[in-house]
């Protein structure tokens, strides 16, 4: 994974403006586990902003295998690169765990708040239950993301993997974790939200 690091400078006709900062907040799928830097995530969010000509700054805080209680762990350290715009993308290792979306919304709710604490923007992006987990579990899951969005007033991406979960050729094998051609589809998906997002701070 590549956790806080900085992935783009400003560009050098914009000396005197600093760039966008965005935060991708998240699990695997945001980490990029089993991909090049090059395919992540974060790496193919920035180049397609700075193509439209936004002046971002793209930061990939990706744990494999967090959880929403991983995030609220870590959520105040890394808030401490100060960003403008957070994507929160956590809640899909507490959904194939089979955890109690009580717990799950509870724990997004926390990181949610300490985020707005400072100052940041908060787009969030949606998961959906396994379909293994029955429909009792899967609708209370799902419940979970819209919810929060509504009570929390927050840009909102109903669904994180839509367009690329279950379809093989856009995953890697395990069938899980999109591969490079997967995270192009989920980017341009997310792009419109996220530029929506980007108006609240220019």
């Amino acid at each position: 994974m590549v956790l806080l690091s900085l992935i783009d400078r400003p560009a050098l006709s914009e000396p005197s403006r600093a760039p966008i900062k965005i935060l991708a907040f998240g699990d695997s799928l945001i980490a990029g586990l089993g991909l090049q830097k090059y395919d992540d995530f974060s790496e193919q969010l920035s180049r397609s902003l700075k193509r439209d000509s936004y002046h971002v700054s793209v930061i990939n805080a990706g744990v494999s295998g967090d959880t929403t209680a991983g995030g609220v762990a870590r959520v105040d350290w890394v808030m401490r690169v100060n960003p403008d715009l957070v994507i929160l993308e956590l809640g899909a290792n507490d959904g194939l765990r089979g955890l109690d979306p009580k717990v799950t919304r509870n724990n997004l709710a926390t990181i949610i708040r300490r985020i707005q604490a400072k100052g940041a923007v908060v787009l969030l992006a949606g998961m959906r239950a396994p379909p293994n987990l029955g429909v009792d579990y899967g609708a209370a899951f799902d419940k979970i993301f819209p919810d929060l969005a509504n009570i929390h007033q927050l840009d909102f991406y109903p669904f994180f993997l839509d367009g690329v979960a279950s379809k093989p050729e856009l995953n890697l094998a395990d069938g899980i974790h999109p591969n490079g051609s997967g995270v192009k589809v989920i980017v341009e998906g997310i792009l419109p939200t996220v530029k929506r997002s980007l108006e609240k701070i220019r």
